[in-house]
């Protein structure tokens, strides 16, 4: 069994590689090609964990189990990142454990990648300003994922911490080639963008209809846990709303609360990503829709990351070799 470590992950996994290895991922589940996915969540005091899993079939078949920590508070109280964990990625013929390896930089760049998938699929392709809203990790690399399947020009990016968001300004100027500046007014600032990544810990919602313009796209991806919430329910439930896995939205994505509020039903969801993907459900149809991404963080993403990155490490001869029964 291999053991590979960030290092090897963030030198094994590029972005492209991610959003091509997450959309073949819900190509396969729209096709019937998949076991689960399955989530169970467990809150702690100060934060919480979750376990997702699942499994793609395919001429070699995986499984793949993540149990992450999420702890907002990290940083401030102890010097390490909100998310810690490990992927464990298994034969699905035999259940032999093949890999386990870090799951924030799997975690990072999976979830960034499907922004990306539903961007091509729900964003005008005409798109050029973007708000970024949460200048973490995670914020950086939803911009990195937008910029790398649309014609973006300019980033406008909020955080609560105003100096957060200047510094991620000025590595977005640098590194993606856009012009990036710090934003204070988020209203203003959507009226202005034609897409929306939301990546906070809200669990209230901050991006409310009045201020969305027509066509825009929006990648709500911070709710993934009971109560985080960022989008108006309203906004929901008005706008062309694609979600991940359509059960696990409606327990801890955003479309929780439009449903809590009694503004939608499970049948008014437009379509599963996958569906989209596979070509089962159309996407944008028109220029002036308002699309919603609700990004809860599948599994599927997990194991389409995990196996892309194991691939690679074989053929690499990456990685450190382990005995379970040395």
């Amino acid at each position: 069994m291999l053991f590979l470590s960030r290092r090897d992950i963030v030198e094994l996994l590029t972005l492209d590689d991610c959003i091509q290895a997450v959309e073949r991922a819900f190509e396969l589940h729209a096709a019937g090609r998949t076991f689960g996915p399955g989530v169970l969540g467990v809150a702690t005091e100060d934060g919480g964990f979750h376990i997702k899993a699942a499994g793609l079939r395919g001429v070699q078949s995986y499984f793949a189990a993540k149990i992450n920590g999420n702890f907002a508070n990290n940083a401030p109280r102890f010097g390490l990142p909100t998310i810690q964990g490990t992927v464990m990625l298994a034969d699905a013929r035999n259940g032999t454990p093949l890999a386990v390896m870090d799951s924030a930089s799997i975690t990072t760049l999976r979830t960034g990648a499907a922004t990306a998938v539903a961007a091509k699929c729900l964003a005008r392709n005409d798109a050029t300003t973007a708000t970024i809203v949460g200048c973490g990790v995670q914020g950086e690399v939803q911009l990195a994922a937008i910029a790398a399947v649309l014609p973006l020009q300019r980033a406008l990016l909020l955080d609560s911490d105003h100096t957060r968001a200047e510094e991620a300004a000025a590595r977005a100027t640098t590194r993606l080639g856009l012009r990036a500046e710090a934003a204070k007014d988020l209203g203003a600032a959507l009226r202005e963008s034609d897409v929306c990544v939301t990546c906070t810990p809200a669990r209230r919602a901050y991006v409310m209809a009045g201020d969305v313009a027509p066509g825009t796209f929006i990648a709500a991806v911070g709710a993934d846990n009971r109560g985080k919430q960022e989008i108006d329910p309203t906004l929901i439930a008005s706008a062309t709303l694609v979600v991940d896995v359509l059960e696990q939205c409606a327990e801890i994505g955003e479309l929780q609360h439009a449903l809590a509020a009694g503004l939608m039903t499970r049948e008014r969801v437009h379509a599963e990503l996958g569906d989209v993907v596979a070509g089962r459900r159309p996407g944008r149809t028109r220029r002036d829709e308002i699309t919603i991404f609700d990004s809860s963080g599948t599994a599927l993403q997990d194991v389409a990351a995990a196996i892309a990155v194991y691939e690679k490490a074989r053929a690499m001869g990456r990685g450190t070799e382990v005995k379970l029964d040395a």
